[in-house]
């Protein structure tokens, strides 16, 4: 394997690389017969959803064509996105929501023959560098085995567990959310 290049695209650049991006999420989650997984015409869609939302942030990894990225974009200040988790809500969740302060990290996808290689951390760490939010919140709703891969990795890249999106709101059905302080 090649050397693998970070580099930040404005929403523009991410127009002229949706297929890419389309691609390689699909390549990136391919599953058993079985699984659920996010279809391509859902991950364009979202993509142009979100590439519009002021903010908007996308790092890619890129050896000889893309293999992987991460996005994300701040949180809108009357948002309420927190409504949707079941118990207590930490009170940080809402006043740092309503000042503009939480940056949510809508992707993080690498191609499964470049995982292990830090290719993920590397590209979470500078989308999150990039966002000047005091708070990092993210849902987590991949089923099946890859679920518990994730897990670990946002645990060892300092996110905490904060609660689950009811059925219906927010990241889909049992989605789990994550925060993590971005500023100290």
């Amino acid at each position: 394997m090649g050397d693998v290049f970070l580099r930040r695209l404005s929403r523009w650049q991410a127009e002229q690389y949706r297929d890419q991006l389309a691609d390689l999420h699909v390549a990136a989650y391919e599953n058993p017969p079985g699984e659920v997984t996010l279809d391509r015409a859902r991950f364009l869609e979202r993509l142009a959803e979100d590439s519009g939302r002021p903010g908007f942030d996308l790092v890619i990894a890129d050896g000889g064509g893309p293999v992987g990225c991460a996005y994300g974009y701040p949180l809108a200040r009357d948002s309420g996105w927190w409504r949707g988790l079941t118990g207590a809500v930490p009170e940080e969740l809402e006043e740092l929501t309503a000042a503009g302060k939480v940056f949510t990290v809508a992707e993080v996808t690498v191609l499964p023959r470049h995982r292990r290689q830090g290719i993920g951390r590397r590209l979470h760490d500078q989308l999150l560098a990039g966002s000047g939010a005091a708070l990092g919140a993210l849902a987590l709703a991949t089923p099946g085995t890859d679920g518990g891969a994730a897990r670990a990795a946002l645990r060892a890249w300092g996110w905490t567990p904060a609660g689950r999106f009811r059925p219906g709101a927010g990241g889909g059905p049992g989605a789990e959310v994550f925060t993590r302080p971005l500023r100290r």
